[in-house]
């Protein structure tokens, strides 16, 4: 679409580097008829995966991490992530997946690995493949979180932290909104995410023999039965 049209309006509501993709020009000022909302994926959202899992299955000091080298960001969370390992005292174990056929082997060198968990970095690859994830997840009974929820409502997955879809939706409506009442794309910051959910999947824990405590239940915004 941005090939197609330099004044179209045009909103994002799940670019992951909307600076680095080259959708605008600084995230404060977009410069263009591109904006919209991030769903970024720092490492300090990372690391609170990490905690999350940790508190999931005590003890784990070896973590893998499931990314597409083709996305046009994710390298850098990964990156970001590695970095965060000795802080967080676990070993993050990169496994790269970029076409659907390679899912079997990447859990197959996971458990060779002796991953204790998995994380899921999200891009539209994942998302599109979360059910085929997941399934392998609960086959090679490896706890693993993802960044959103649809991996769990939808997928079966066992947890995931990150962006709220249905906030980061609500506000890309909002830029809609502002536009068709005179605003301008190139005037409109891109609001980055304020929202994380935090999402337990109770059954897909008992599958793996997992004890969820009191405490991390608490903290859930949703708990699937």
């Amino acid at each position: 679409m941005q090939d197609v049209t330099k004044t179209v309006p045009i909103i994002f509501v799940a670019a992951g580097d909307p600076v680095g993709q080259g959708f605008v020009k600084s995230l404060s000022h977009p410069g263009g008829n591109i904006t919209g909302v991030s769903f970024d994926v720092t490492a300090d959202i990372t690391a609170k995966q990490v905690q999350l899992l940790i508190e999931m299955v005590p003890g784990i000091d070896r973590v893998a991490v499931l990314w597409n080298p083709a996305s046009p960001f994710l390298r850098s969370y990964w990156e970001a992530a590695r970095a965060k390992g000795p802080n967080l005292v676990v070993a993050f174990d990169s496994f790269e997946v970029q076409e659907s056929q390679q899912f079997d082997s990447a859990f197959d060198a996971m458990k060779a690995a002796h991953a204790g968990a998995l994380i899921v970095l999200s891009d539209s690859f994942a998302t599109l493949h979360r059910s085929r994830i997941a399934e392998l997840a609960a086959k090679y009974r490896i706890p693993t979180i993802y960044g959103h929820s649809r991996y769990i409502e939808e997928a079966g997955g066992l947890m995931s932290y990150g962006s709220s879809i249905s906030a980061i939706s609500r506000r890309g409506a909002s830029y809609v909104v502002k536009i068709l009442n005179g605003a301008v794309p190139a005037e409109l910051p891109v609001e980055q995410p304020i929202k994380f959910d935090l999402v337990i999947n109770l059954k897909a824990a008992k599958a793996l023999a997992l004890n969820v405590t009191p405490a991390l239940l608490a903290r859930a915004d949703e708990v699937i039965e």
